[in-house]
C-alpha cells in the first residue's frame, strides 16, 4: 500500500480544522502538565521520602474526578462545552503558578502540594467531560475512533517531551520553573466497559506512580533516570495510539482489547522483577503502548455504542470509572508498597490485570463480541 493513503487513513481526523485546533491546543497544555507531574512527584519524594505520599498525591488529585465527574457530564450536556473547558484550564493554570511561587520562595510543604492537587482535580472533573464530549462533535462518526486515538497521541506524545523537558529544566533551574510552565440496550456493555476501565487503571497506573522509586532505589539513578523511564512509557503509548488510529473501527475490536490487556498485565509483572535497565526501558515502552491501546479501544467502543443525546452523561460515568481507578489504585498501591515494596505490589497488580482480561475473555459480558 502506498505511503500517502496509509498516512491519510492514520491521520484522518486532522482533515477537520476544529479538531486540529483542539489537538494542538491540548498538546501544548499537556506538555506542561507532564512537566509538572515529573517535577511534583520528584519534589514529594524529596520532601517526604515516602511512597505513601506519592500515592496520596495521586489520590487527592483525582478524588474530585471520582466524586464530581457525573455532575460535570450533566453540566457538559447543558452548557457551552468550550467555556467549561477554558474555565477548567484557567483553574489548573492558577494552581500551577501558585505552586511555582511557593517553591521559588521556599515556602512549599507537602500539604500545599496535596491541596493544590485536589483543586486541580476539581477543575478536571468539570473540564474532562466537556473535552471528551466536544471531540465527537468535531468529526464525522466514521472518523471518531481515529480522532480518539489521535487525541491519545497528543496526550502521550506530550508524555515523551514533557518529562524530558522537565528533567532538563529541573537540572538547570529547579522545580519552580517546571510548575510555572504548566500554567439501556447498551447498558450491560457500558457497565462491563466501565468496570474494565476501572480495574485497568486501578491495577495498572501504579506502574507510573512508582517510577520514581524504581529510578532511585532499584536502579540507583536520579531525576534524569526517572524522566527517561517516563519518556519510554510515553513513546510506547504514542506508537500504540498510532496503531489504533490506523486500524480505526474493525471487527472483533472487543476481543483485541482483551488480548492486549492480557499482554499489558504480563508486561507490568515483568517490569516489576526486571533488574536490567535496558530491559526495563523496553518493558516500559511496550507497556505504554499496550496501555494506550486498551484505553483508546475502550473509549472508542463506549463512544460508538452510546446515543448522542446521552453522550455527556454516559461519558461522565465512564470517566468516573476510568479516572476513579487512578486515585484509588495510587492510594492503595502507595500504602501497600509502604508495607512491603513497590516491585512486589506491581508484580501482584500485573498478574491481576491479566486475570481480569481472562475473566472477560471467558465470561464475555458483551465486550469480546464488540
Amino acid at each position: 500500500m502506498p505511503v500517502q493513503p496509509i498516512l491519510r487513513r492514520a491521520f484522518a481526523a486532522f482533515s477537520y480544522r476544529d479538531f486540529r485546533v483542539l489537538w494542538f491546543g491540548a498538546f501544548s497544555s499537556t506538555v506542561g502538565t507532564w512537566m509538572q507531574k515529573v517535577a511534583q512527584s520528584w519534589l514529594i519524594l524529596d520532601l517526604t521520602k515516602s511512597a505513601f505520599y506519592l500515592g496520596l498525591d495521586d489520590f487527592l488529585g483525582q478524588l474530585p474526578i471520582l466524586l464530581l465527574t457525573l455532575i460535570g457530564g450533566v453540566i457538559a450536556d447543558r452548557h457551552d462545552r468550550r467555556r467549561l473547558l477554558l474555565s477548567s484550564q484557567y483553574v489548573q493554570m492558577t494552581t500551577a503558578l501558585t505552586l511555582a511561587a511557593l517553591v521559588y520562595w521556599g515556602r512549599v510543604g507537602i500539604w500545599h502540594i496535596l491541596t493544590l492537587s485536589f483543586i486541580a482535580g476539581l477543575a478536571q472533573a468539570f473540564g474532562g467531560p466537556a473535552y471528551q464530549s466536544l471531540v465527537p462533535t468535531l468529526v464525522e462518526k466514521k472518523d471518531l475512533p481515529n480522532a480518539i486515538a489521535l487525541n491519545s497521541i497528543q496526550f502521550n506524545l506530550a508524555r515523551v517531551f514533557g518529562p524530558l523537558l522537565a528533567g532538563a529544566t529541573l537540572a538547570a533551574f529547579g522545580t519552580a520553573l517546571c510548575f510555572a510552565l504548566n500554567g439501556v440496550s447498551f447498558l450491560v456493555v457500558i457497565v462491563a466497559l466501565t468496570v474494565l476501565a476501572f480495574l485497568t487503571t486501578f491495577l495498572g497506573l501504579p506502574l507510573l506512580t512508582f517510577l520514581p522509586i524504581f529510578a532511585r532505589d532499584i536502579f540507583h539513578g536520579g531525576v534524569g533516570g526517572y524522566s527517561v523511564m517516563m519518556s519510554f512509557s510515553g513513546a510506547g503509548a504514542v506508537v500504540g495510539a498510532l496503531v489504533v488510529a490506523w486500524l480505526g473501527r474493525f471487527k472483533h475490536m472487543g476481543l483485541a482489547l482483551l488480548l492486549v490487556q492480557l499482554l499489558f498485565g504480563a508486561l507490568i509483572a515483568a517490569f516489576a522483577v526486571s533488574r536490567t535497565i535496558w530491559v526495563s526501558y523496553l518493558l516500559l515502552f511496550f507497556a505504554g503502548g499496550a496501555l494506550l491501546i486498551v484505553f483508546s479501544m475502550t473509549a472508542s467502543l463506549v463512544q460508538l455504542i452510546v446515543p448522542d443525546h446521552l453522550r455527556g452523561r454516559v461519558v461522565s460515568i465512564y470517566m468516573v470509572a476510568f479516572r476513579g481507578g487512578m486515585p484509588l489504585g495510587s492510594l492503595w498501591g502507595g500504602y501497600a508498597a509502604s508495607q512491603s515494596s513497590a516491585p512486589y505490589v506491581l508484580a501482584v497488580n500485573g498478574g491481576l490485570v491479566s486475570v481480569v482480561a481472562l475473566y472477560f475473555l471467558l465470561r464475555g459480558h458483551g465486550v469480546r463480541d464488540l
